[in-house]
């Protein structure tokens, strides 16, 4: 088996107005060393015919695999077992990545290491925050998202396989939203150090059609995740980590989700009603951080309809 410094893992479906720039962009990488593992995942459309026609060509060792339609949880881990390289990178397929991404992600020494990334909404870019340190352990910076003082999404790290395999850290099969975040979290569980770099080299392109925004009531499944993650943690005997959760990270999940389903414009009485199916508001009243967010837990709990009405009016003051 051939050993590289790094496996590019893109899961696709359905994705042929995208596929091609996201390919074009790892395949233009100043970066020696590394495979392209593409797995499509039963795309009906002809995604898998302009992935053959980019990569037929390509000199840069690759790997094309087709699956039945299974989820993009379980493309990922074809991907993860298919990989021989020492790190994985993972880039999705209606994304793409500066030309100098994966440099300056690889520094062949810690376990993780970590780039900005950028949103994309048609010709518009929004940067987020950068990150203070040059280095930080895991610890620390797995407490930060939980608190949800840093912004993070999975695809900005770079993870060394070792710890991936050894420790069977997968994607959870059939979890539409949050299953990137706990991945990375259980990663990190299982490593010493980030290396940050806070260049942006990553575009997360943003679709009206995306997974991400056709799921409706779903995205509240990140609740499950979360405490999922919970357990794993006082398994591993991290009750500190796992009380963060359930009175931070949690209740702070579940008051972003409904907010942004107010400001897409869904029914009050339905948000409210599956809230109380999946038992929401009781999580919600969990929260024990800061009192500025504590406060506007209680105004909502004490009278959903008025806070719902006060940040209606609020959205039209700034639309």
């Amino acid at each position: 088996m051939n050993n590289f410094k790094v496996s590019v893992i893109v899961p696709v479906f359905n994705a042929s107005q995208y596929i091609g720039k996201t390919l074009d962009s790892i395949i233009n990488q100043d970066f020696d060393g590394y495979e392209i593992i593409v797995v499509d995942d039963g795309s009906t459309d002809n995604s898998l015919d302009i992935v053959n026609e980019a990569l037929k060509s390509c000199e840069i060792p690759h790997q094309i695999i087709h699956q039945e339609n299974t989820g993009v949880s379980v493309a990922r881990n074809t991907g993860i077992d298919a990989s021989s390289g020492d790190y994985l990178v993972f880039i999705d397929a209606d994304d793409y990545v500066s030309s100098n991404h994966l440099k300056t992600l690889y520094n062949g020494k810690t376990d993780f290491s970590l780039i900005l990334y950028a949103k994309k909404y048609g010709d518009r870019l929004t940067s987020l925050d950068s990150y203070t340190e040059e280095m930080i352990s895991t610890e620390e910076f797995i407490k930060k998202e939980l608190n949800m003082e840093i912004t993070f999404n999975f695809f900005q790290l770079m993870y060394k396989s070792r710890i991936i395999k050894l420790n069977n850290v997968r994607f959870t099969p059939g979890t539409v939203y949050g299953e990137d975040t706990e991945f990375a979290h259980k990663a990190l569980h299982y490593g010493d150090e980030i290396a940050i770099n806070n260049e942006v080299t990553y575009y997360y392109v943003q679709h009206s059609d995306s997974a991400v925004n056709t799921t409706e009531f779903r995205r509240f499944g990140v609740v499950g995740v979360f405490e999922n993650l919970a357990e794993f943690y006082r398994k591993y005997n991290r009750d500190d980590l796992a009380n963060l959760i359930i009175t931070s990270r949690i209740p702070k999940a579940i008051f972003a989700n409904m907010n942004f389903f107010f400001y897409n414009g869904y029914d009050f009485d339905e948000v409210i009603s599956k809230m109380r199916e999946l038992d929401l508001l009781g999580k919600l009243s969990k929260f024990e951080g800061d009192s500025k967010f504590r406060l506007k837990i209680r105004l909502f709990l004490l009278n959903p309809k008025l806070y719902y009405k006060m940040w209606m009016k609020f959205k039209k003051s700034i639309d």
